[in-house]
């Protein structure tokens, strides 16, 4: 059961992704011939694959990279400490982050919780480092492990209770909770412009940030716990 998992175990983790590029000419013609295969099925008739790519490629592994990852961690049942990791250098974002996973307050036990994080920010993790030929570390190497061996928390998931009709935002369970929105300054659809075009990751890195504090408050909610603040 949820209340039964020691909090200090947690791991809450959320990510920001752009287009790897920010313009559709910055792309060679083998990946724009891959991009608009790989999206064949996805775009609308009337959407050509570069409008598409300013639109989708940064939630693609493929086609995207991290600019922004912020952690939170539960500390003494009573505040919540935030670290993030960001800026222009993705491989740089995830080796101080490997590192975090590799240091003694994390030798055992960890558990990692995102919303949509199976879906979305532990593959994406994953496959990002894998690119840069960064070892994954043991909690994302999820070959051959059974299920229940797998330390992921995912509050869409738990949101669910087994239904697999409905995506559910983080936006709409704060609403629900009774939470402030982590959305009032920007969306994620907005990371892009404001990481090119304002070149501002100290919003998007504040908008990150407010992101988790939101994730643990929802997932305090769900254990039927208090709201907690940022120390």
């Amino acid at each position: 059961m949820l209340s039964s998992i020691p909090l200090k175990q947690i791991l809450f983790l959320d990510l920001e992704t752009v287009p790897q590029h920010e313009n559709w000419n910055e792309l060679s013609e083998r990946t724009k011939v891959l991009w608009e295969k790989k999206t064949q099925f996805q775009r609308k008739e009337n959407v050509s694959p570069e409008e598409y790519y300013y639109e989708r490629a940064g939630i693609l592994s493929e086609f995207g990279k991290i600019i922004c990852l912020s952690c939170g961690l539960i500390i003494e049942d009573k505040k919540i400490r935030i670290k993030s990791f960001y800026g222009d250098h993705e491989e740089k974002i995830l080796i101080e982050f490997n590192e975090l996973l590799k240091s003694n307050y994390f030798k055992s036990n960890l558990i990692l919780c995102a919303h949509n994080g199976k879906e979305f920010d532990f593959p994406y993790l994953a496959r990002r480092m894998m690119i840069h030929q960064i070892e994954l570390p043991k909690i994302l190497r999820l070959h051959g492990k059974k299920p229940w061996e797998i330390q992921h928390l995912d509050t869409m998931d738990l949101w669910k209770f087994g239904d697999y009709k409905h995506y559910t935002s983080l936006d709409l369970l704060s609403h629900v909770f009774g939470l402030p929105s982590p959305k009032d300054d920007m969306n994620g659809s907005e990371v892009s412009e404001v990481y090119y075009k304002d070149k501002n990751l100290e919003r998007i890195k504040t908008y990150c940030e407010n992101d988790v504090i939101t994730l643990i408050n929802v997932f305090r909610k769900m254990r039927y716990e208090s709201v907690l603040e940022r120390e």
